[in-house]
């Protein structure tokens, strides 16, 4: 007899196989996992902050070139000068450095170069020689060097920085509203199904109300009396998207209650906590677990969209329905401001939305 039939093998092992020849599956699991990984550790290594503002880089292009570009550096190096009220009588680059003569009818206070370190495009200025009683200074100007991948958004910030930190909000928006909709809907629906009857009946007409109530109405009442944080965002979602979830988990249990193990537990006298615990949730968990791979992209969509309306996360923290809600307004001069943010949410929609199709398949009774 072979190892196989000596030990067998449980359902849920069978299901780890089929979804691990589901190639579509496997691959938007590894996908996702990289744009998790991105969006988790990526801010640390972009060099910006996600709220810092680059008063020189509005609207800079995505590029993989550094800045400051070589038309930017001369137009720089006159405003810094007239801000000092003196001229330029020669530059000399040299490397990533700037030789600089300035010349003023009258001595050139030096407190005043600190003007050059203000500006977005160099580092602070040093003195090699002074003549002429201050009235010529000779200058040594490093370039500051910045990269931005993805382009700066209309405040002059680094949109590869803030495409990630959205990616940071938008997911775990979702993850944690859908786990309190897990969390009450299963709770929730496995009760109402098990005890049956009145209460039963008094518990879903208490989610038939709920359903009733306009969403977005909902939200602009807890905008109105909490104001727009991310926390609100949270709780709008969580509190709404757990009805479909009780709904579910009833049906199974309504059906699960009257199988033959459910009530040799009750006939030996088992407590209802001890039956809901350990026989009707665990056996729930097919479904849900489809489900869930399904809440969590349609959560983020939700909190998109009401991102896109203004009603998401305060500024200078971000989304991507915040994100391509600026674009969608830019779009004519700055495509791009758009184009990233929409690549990172309708990837990960996607990739959720075919993990939930392999799940669907893998844990499907019938292909067993």
């Amino acid at each position: 007899m072979s190892e196989a039939a000596t030990h067998g093998r449980s359902l849920w092992a069978d299901a780890r196989d089929r979804l691990a020849r589901n190639r579509a599956a496997m691959a938007s699991l590894v996908l996702i996992s990289l744009i998790a990984l991105a969006c988790l550790f990526g801010p640390f290594l972009t060099g910006h902050a996600y709220d810092k503002v680059y008063s020189d880089y509005v609207k800079v292009p995505a590029s993989l070139a550094s800045q400051p570009t070589e038309d930017r550096i001369g137009p720089a190096l006159q405003r810094t000068a007239s801000r000092l009220r003196a001229t330029i009588a020669s530059d000399t680059r040299e490397g990533n450095t700037i030789r600089l003569v300035l010349t003023a009818p009258r001595a050139i206070d030096e407190r005043s170069l600190a003007f050059f370190e203000r500006s977005d495009l160099f580092h602070a200025a040093k003195v090699l020689e002074r003549a002429e009683e201050g009235k010529r200074l000779t200058l040594l100007v490093p370039i500051e060097r910045n990269r931005f991948l993805f382009g700066t958004d209309g405040n002059g910030r680094d949109m590869l920085t803030r495409t990630l930190i959205a990616g940071r909000v938008s997911l775990a928006i979702g993850l944690l509203a859908t786990f309190v909709a897990i969390l009450i809907g299963v709770t929730y629906g496995a009760v109402s199904g098990y005890l049956g009857g009145r209460v039963d009946t008094v518990m879903m007409r208490a989610v038939d109300v709920l359903y009733s109530l306009p969403f977005i109405f909902f939200v602009i009442m807890l905008v109105v009396f909490f104001g727009r944080n991310f926390v609100l965002m949270f709780l709008a979602v969580g509190a709404v998207e757990w009805l479909d979830m009780a709904r579910i988990v009833r049906g199974q249990t309504l059906s699960l209650k009257r199988r033959e193990f459910v009530q040799a537990a009750d006939v030996l006298g088992v407590s209802t906590p001890g039956i809901l615990r350990r026989h009707i949730i665990p056996n729930t968990l097919g479904p849900v677990v489809v489900y869930t791979t399904l809440l969590v992209p349609k959560v983020i969509l939700l909190e998109s969209f009401l991102s896109f309306l203004g009603l998401g996360v305060q500024e200078p923290m971000t989304s991507w329905g915040v994100l391509i809600s600026d674009g969608a307004r830019n779009i004519q001069g700055a495509t791009y401001l758009l184009i990233f943010p929409a690549i990172f949410l309708t990837t990960t929609l996607f990739c959720l939305n075919f993990i939930g199709d392999g799940l669907r398949d893998a844990l499907d009774p019938r292909d067993r």
